[in-house]
């Protein structure tokens, strides 16, 4: 049986070993795919990151397909079972690096416009693409950039459709309708260096720290609401001392980040945390990173709609999430009011062995254009 036009454009893509922040080329085959559809495309470089804007129409409503074609490094090669940027099929699978994560996303984008354009020529509003090179990196030179230059130009879309590997345990079970946001604390505690055997004439900071860290780990920072768990606040490192074991430090460091949900703000987590380490009375340094504000898009005419193609073309029921880690979605959720992340399985993105099962690619695309055509179909 010949191959589909969404399996051979994924391996395609895969071939071409995009590790974040380049792109290695596919978006410029991108262009030529979309330019003859009548798309207006346009390259966005900044520091190295290749971005794409495509767009073809100028009316409302404005639908937005959004992804990225970095991806994470392969790892230890002699791990792969096959060469991560080759891609290789076997016992029903796609694999390589990309292929959940999220080059078969993309290029069911790319043929569901194709598919959706010859069925209705004369559709209602506009359809429009926004790729980047850097979303597993710093994500700062990618769809951030973008969406400022969208918002400058006063382009507002009006529904997004980011293609992030979303589902659980078979395609279609969860879509995500937001995501937590990340806030991150990187905290010096002051002491007084000294011998161990004199503690009178030192300071310990982590003996002062620890009743600050025990009551931090201990709080409650909020009940989360119907669509978010409870926020969490979790240390990932801690360091101190010279390596002697007869030296009282003069400073303890530690990182730890909140995944917040939309019941609470970065601006009054940052305070509680400050509130705590004053009223113990701590010699302190924090500085703050904000990586993300959490979004959500209540259930409405794009999660129905996403909802709607998965149950037609598969029978599966969906269920909304906003668990997992940051995405794109958070800048694009600035400028667009619905946002809805859906793509493939995700136990093995950024793993070795990285792949998709063959069963569940042309189906991605078939829901892709179902989506488009609930939406824009004239």
């Amino acid at each position: 049986m010949r191959p589909s036009r969404t399996l051979l454009l994924t391996e395609e893509l895969i071939a071409l070993d995009s590790i974040t922040p380049q792109d290695k080329g596919c978006q410029q085959r991108l262009i030529e795919l979309l330019a003859p559809l009548g798309f207006v495309c346009e390259t966005i470089v900044s520091n190295g990151v290749t971005n794409l804007w495509a767009r073809k129409g100028e009316n409302a409503p404005l639908f937005v397909f959004a992804g990225h074609t970095d991806v994470v490094p392969a790892g230890p090669l002699h791990q792969w079972t096959s060469e991560p940027f080759m891609p290789t099929q076997r016992d029903g699978k796609l694999y390589g690096r990309g292929a959940s994560d999220m080059k078969t996303s993309i290029a069911a984008m790319v043929v569901a416009c194709e598919e959706f354009i010859a069925a209705y020529p004369e559709h209602r509003g506009s359809i429009a693409l926004l790729i980047t090179s850097d979303e597993e990196g710093p994500a700062v030179d990618g769809t951030a950039i973008v969406c400022d230059l969208l918002e400058e130009r006063g382009v507002a879309p009006d529904y997004c459709l980011v293609g992030e590997p979303t589902s659980n345990h078979v395609l279609g079970d969860t879509i995500k309708n937001g995501r937590r946001g990340s806030l991150s604390g990187h905290l010096t505690v002051k002491g007084i260096q000294g011998h161990i055997a004199y503690p009178q004439l030192a300071r310990n900071p982590i003996h002062q720290a620890a009743p600050a860290l025990a009551e931090l780990t201990l709080e409650v920072w909020d009940e989360g609401n119907e669509y978010y768990a409870p926020t969490s606040w979790q240390v990932s490192n801690i360091a101190a001392g010279t390596g002697a074991n007869n030296v009282i430090p003069g400073s303890v460091s530690l990182d730890f980040n909140f995944r917040f949900s939309t019941a609470s703000t970065a601006e009054g987590l940052q305070a509680r945390v400050h509130a705590i380490l004053d009223r113990h009375g701590l010699d302190y340094d924090l500085d703050w990173t904000l990586s993300g504000l959490p979004f959500l898009t209540e259930k409405g005419t794009l999660s129905d709609a996403v909802c709607t193609a998965i149950s037609d073309e598969l029978g599966v029921h969906t269920e909304l999430s906003t668990s997992g880690g940051t995405s794109d979605g958070r800048f694009i959720a600035r400028i667009c009011p619905q946002v809805i992340e859906f793509g493939p399985p995700n136990a093995s993105i950024h793993k070795i062995d990285e792949h998709i099962e063959l069963r569940y690619i042309d189906p991605l695309k078939n829901i892709y254009r179902r989506t488009l055509q609930r939406l824009l179909a004239a």
